[in-house]
């Protein structure tokens, strides 16, 4: 670096804290009869039609195993008025509490998939496991989204992401820049 830059080191372990993917989202499971939900921001899209998701779940979470045993849930797009219940989510293990009931939010019916909706979210995604390659080695399941369903509200909503150590940003302004259509 020259000797100008006012640049310094910053820690590799933190790296994600600067490319984080997109919005905290919930993903809703359900296996046995019991719904589950986690927080979740480690996610990308990886194709257009039919619309896939990448996203990384670690196999020391409870909803690791019911996606694959299930191989479905629901990504639920919550808006930045639910925050505190989607930190508390994120800070609460499945295995020992019933988060729906807890952070008293709705499930309601999917039509594709067996896991729940969580009727608060402004977005819901129906989604099934097409491919578990990289499951093994890095904890991450490929989905197609078979429904999509968003609030008819006229409404922004604005998204939560995490930025780390506790640490999360709104979505700011919105603008439009001239974009090639496909």
């Amino acid at each position: 670096m020259g000797q100008n830059s006012k640049k310094k080191t910053f820690p590799l372990a933190n790296v994600y804290q600067l490319l984080e993917p997109g919005p905290v989202v919930l993903v809703s499971t359900s296996h046995k009869g019991i719904a589950n939900i986690m927080a979740m921001s480690w996610h990308m899209m990886i194709e257009f039609e039919p619309p896939l998701v990448a996203c990384v779940i670690s196999d020391r979470n409870f909803t690791f195993n019911i996606i694959k045993k299930t191989k479905e849930c629901v990504i639920n797009i919550p808006d930045a008025e639910l925050a505190p219940k989607v930190v508390g989510i994120g800070n609460t293990t499945g295995a020992k509490v019933d988060k729906f009931k807890k952070f008293q939010l709705k499930a309601e019916p999917a039509s594709q998939v067996n896991a729940p909706m969580i009727t608060e979210c402004f977005a819901n995604l129906e989604c099934k496991v097409i491919d578990m390659e990289m499951t093994p080695k890095y904890c991450m399941f490929i989905l197609e989204v078979l429904q999509a369903w968003i609030t008819t509200s006229k409404k922004r909503q604005r998204m939560i992401h995490h930025s780390g150590n506790g640490n999360f940003i709104t979505d700011g302004k919105k603008f439009k820049l001239p974009s090639k259509k496909k």
